[in-house]
């Protein structure tokens, strides 16, 4: 994990974070410049009051206090100004990173490899969200109090070249505070991480219970997530109470410091007036000073909590940054506008992670271009899994996959997905309209072409006839549609595509046996030049094949001819054919 430091801006300009900084860096120059001017101007105010005090009151000097007050008035708008150009270049660099940044985490989680996505949604939703807390440490008022730590120093000489021994008060209780706050870093530190820990718990209960909502109330099951969502709650609450406490000590510390230290220059310094070695207008000058010099402190205590929290978001978004991912920009890919459609398995060995068997064991086939291939087994062979390798989503840990006799690793993941669509046996649909959930964001896609697919999948059918059809929202996942209705409109967004090869898996399971011969009728003309590969249980989704593959425990153990592969599988020739044909 990289270091929470501003410095890796200087050393990497492309850093994720950091870079964002660097792109800034001129507006964060004119911050620091401003807060500079703004700490010299408040010597102004101290030494108004010591001059009056000490010199226009005693001798009556009218002339005297009209120009210094002119002076000081001045001096109040330029500092007025810088306070305000200071906010507004604060806010401007702010805005300017968080669209930078924020679409960097979004780019980097669209390309994240999927076997590199660890943990649950709400815990990766939770990690995203952290960025704000570090955007607001590093974006914010942050910036200006670092600015003011060094000038504590000056503060401290300037109150020492007009109190002399006086300055000793603010120079104990500087590190004093600054001891406190160092302190009680590692507690901080240890809860940020629980307390990240148990968010991450908190949301994964949330989305969890929002996205089977429907299951749970079908089931009766509400207080199982009742209990789980209390859990959660009540445990990052407790880490919560006990990180506030340790921070209210630095905090509270740095706010009593203050006032003691106002209270011992008043003391001091009566005792120095008594002796004539002060002035009036010295002394309520150094306590003035003493005020600006010491408020840093108190800003630098919150900074110190907000420290820990923002360190602890850096490192979940660094490692997520970190992640493998379908980045193209550091290697040089092989472009592959327009493809053939030929598929080709070489000895593909593969398990999902953190899983100790694998799904495919030295797996081998080859589909020519314009092939159309059924794909069979028991459930858990490794059917689905062979046209999630085949599309790309995952790679082989053993073996290659070819596509065009090219190792699809290294093709361009995009221009893979452009010449390929794929039918997923779990349809997801997003919220927004049907016509957007069909042409999924490409410009390319016409009207006709909508209709055309809407027409060979079957969504034709059931929204031709509603005035707003094409234009009806969707609520997510596509709630409010059958299971059937779900199918027709995914295999209307992959038919629309126009790819030269079609992946499908189990794309009629929840259709009725009108639709579904329908649907083959369609998908023969329709499919005539494209490379299919389809997955089923369903013997009447065999009419659109010409050979079947048949997968036992991630191995191929038939390959051949349709009519041949099925003789084979009949009852005569292999116990097992009920199971690979009629399931489902």
């Amino acid at each position: 994990m990289s270091e929470f430091s501003p410095q890796s801006a200087i050393l990497d300009k492309e850093h994720w974070f950091w870079g964002a900084f660097h792109q800034n860096w001129w507006t964060y120059g004119q911050i620091i410049l401003a807060a500079v001017m703004i700490n010299i101007f408040s010597l102004g105010s101290s030494v108004f009051i010591m001059t009056v005090y000490d010199r226009v009151i005693p001798n009556n000097a009218i002339e005297s206090l009209v120009a210094l007050c002119i002076g000081m008035i001045i001096l109040i708008g330029f500092d007025f100004l810088l306070k305000f150009l200071r906010a507004y270049f604060i806010d401007s660099a702010g805005q300017k990173v968080d669209l930078t940044v924020a679409k960097r985490i979004f780019d980097r989680i669209m390309k994240l490899k999927l076997a590199s996505q660890k943990g649950s949604t709400g815990g990766l939703v939770n990690t995203v969200r952290e960025f704000e807390s570090l955007r607001d440490f590093c974006t914010s008022a942050s910036i200006a109090t670092v600015v003011d730590i060094p000038f504590i120093v000056l503060f401290i000489g300037v109150i020492a070249m007009i109190g002399g021994p006086v300055a000793w008060v603010p120079a104990l209780a500087v590190p004093f505070v600054l001891f406190v706050g160092v302190f009680i870093q590692p507690f901080l530190s240890r809860f940020s991480k629980e307390g990240m820990q148990q968010g991450h718990s908190k949301q994964s209960t949330l989305v969890e219970m929002v996205s089977g909502l429907e299951t749970l109330k079908s089931l009766g099951s509400d207080k199982l997530f009742h209990d789980r969502w209390e859990k959660a709650v009540d445990q990052h609450s407790n880490v919560g109470v006990k990180s506030r406490m340790f921070s209210q000590v630095a905090i509270n510390s740095a706010a009593s410091a203050q006032q003691i230290s106002q209270i011992g220059i008043v003391a001091v310094g009566f005792f120095m007036i008594m002796e004539g070695e002060l002035s009036m207008g010295a002394l309520i000058a150094c306590v003035i000073i003493s005020g600006r010099c010491l408020a840093p402190l108190g800003q630098l205590a919150n900074l110190l909590t907000r420290y820990n929290h923002a360190k602890t978001a850096y490192g979940a978004l660094d490692n997520l940054m970190a992640e493998p991912n379908e980045d193209v920009t550091g290697r040089d890919f092989i472009r592959r506008d327009k493809m053939k459609g030929k598929i080709e398995f070489k000895n593909v060995n593969f398990k999902y992670p953190d899983q100790p068997t694998r799904v495919l064991d030295n797996l081998s086939f080859k589909v020519e271009p314009g092939e159309k291939v059924g794909i069979l087994g028991k459930i858990g062979s490794g059917k689905s899994t062979v046209l999630r390798l085949a599309a790309g989503l995952y790679e082989p840990d053993d073996g290659a996959i070819m596509i065009d006799d090219t190792d699809i690793r290294q093709i361009v993941p995009d221009d893979v997905r452009k010449n390929m669509a794929m039918v997923l046996q779990d349809v997801f649909l997003f919220s927004g309209t049907v016509k957007e959930n069909i042409t999924m964001g490409h410009p390319e896609v016409s009207d006709e072409d909508i209709l055309k697919a809407a027409e060979i999948s079957g969504v034709q059918d059931f929204l031709g006839s509603i005035p707003n059809g094409y234009d009806l929202h969707l609520r997510d996942r596509g709630e409010g549609l059958s299971g059937g209705q779900k199918q027709a409109l995914a295999i209307c967004r992959a038919l629309v595509r126009k790819a030269p090869m079609i992946m499908m898996d189990e794309p009629t399971s929840s259709m009725d046996t009108a639709s579904e011969h329908k649907l083959i009728y369609r998908l023969k003309e329709e499919l005539k030049d494209s490379t299919l590969l389809i997955v089923t249980h369903r013997p009447s989704l065999l009419e659109l094949v010409d050979r079947i593959i048949v997968v036992e425990q991630g191995k191929v153990v038939a390959n051949g001819p349709k009519d041949d592969v099925i003789k084979m599988l009949t009852p005569k020739g292999a116990k097992n054919a009920p199971d690979m044909m009629k399931k489902g």
